[in-house]
């Protein structure tokens, strides 16, 4: 990657090495917060970075809605190799945030988590963003879980965050589409965005829905998923089940010339409860990309 370049993740085409690579960068500061982060490579970065006297801080997940703990043995890792290391925000039911700041300079927002299955088997997106401004945010945020402090955006720049405003965004992004409409989602379960999907393809737009099928998604939520893609379905919209790859992205396309990926599903729980973050991108060269995957 060339320094203060935005940059593109594709997984699994791209595998760990990018991610490595970037953690690697970090000369001064590293933030990684993460819902899950299990890989070893990446373990073995952060504990690197620190040991070069990076000043080095890791939020993690306590716990998944279902209650298991998947990251305890990395925090007692990191732990054990005197990284700062903290569980995030109780104010949050879940925190499925997946970012990382390098150096103050650079962030990365992605929808994979940190773990081997989501550089090798399902199909997730990372973006490197060096936008002050989007840095600032993400670094600003940041602070305030670590320190377990309410925070509210002052501004709108891009980024969408839960439980703030991501609905909002997500719908004026969805509603700024004109002629063609891209999702790509595992879950569609959030009725608001729905109606904003569907009202798209009730005014023309051409709307390409590309969804999973039940892996990693609750029995409750099976059912108001399959149901959705029906009724968009039923109002004309292309739905297309991924068979080549787990769909673990969380990806729209507005008109083939803007993108929003992030953390966040299509999910109440996910805009309402959760803290999640996601960005919009227009970088022509990015968006082609995601463009040529999704089709």
């Amino acid at each position: 990657m060339q320094p203060n370049t935005p940059q593109l993740i594709v997984e699994p085409d791209d595998g760990v090495r990018p991610v490595l690579e970037f953690m690697h960068g970090a000369q001064r500061s590293l933030l990684i917060k993460q819902f899950t982060f299990t890989e070893t490579s990446l373990i073995d970065a952060v504990i690197d970075r620190h040991d070069a006297g990076v000043d080095v801080r890791v939020m993690l997940n306590p716990a998944r809605s279902g209650g298991d703990r998947a990251n305890d043995e990395t925090f007692a890792r990191l732990s054990e190799a005197g990284v700062n290391v903290a569980w995030s925000n109780p104010k949050f039911y879940v925190t499925h945030e997946k970012s990382i700041v390098v150096d103050g300079t650079s962030a990365l927002v992605a929808t994979f988590n940190l773990c081997e299955k989501y550089f090798t088997l399902t199909r997730d997106y990372g973006f490197i963003t060096t936008d002050p401004e989007h840095v600032a945010q993400i670094v600003e945020v940041f602070d305030a879980d670590w320190s377990h402090t309410d925070w509210e955006p002052s501004h709108y720049h891009g980024l969408l965050w839960s439980n703030s405003n991501s609905r909002y965004h997500m719908a004026q992004f969805i509603d700024s589409a004109q002629h063609r409409l891209d999702v790509q989602h595992p879950k569609y379960v959030d009725v608001a965005i729905l109606d904003r999907i569907a009202e798209a393809a009730e005014r023309g737009v051409k709307v390409h829905v590309l969804c999973g099928g039940k892996h990693g998604i609750s029995d409750w939520d099976v059912l108001d998923t399959f149901a959705s893609l029906r009724t968009l379905r039923r109002l004309g919209v292309k739905v297309h089940k991924q068979k080549n790859l787990r769909l673990h992205a969380k990806l729209l396309i507005a008109d083939s010339a803007r993108a929003l990926v992030g953390s966040m599903n299509i999910d109440r729980s996910a805009f309402d409860l959760r803290r999640e973050l996601g960005i919009t991108l227009d970088e022509p060269g990015i968006v082609e990309r995601l463009n040529q995957v999704f089709d």
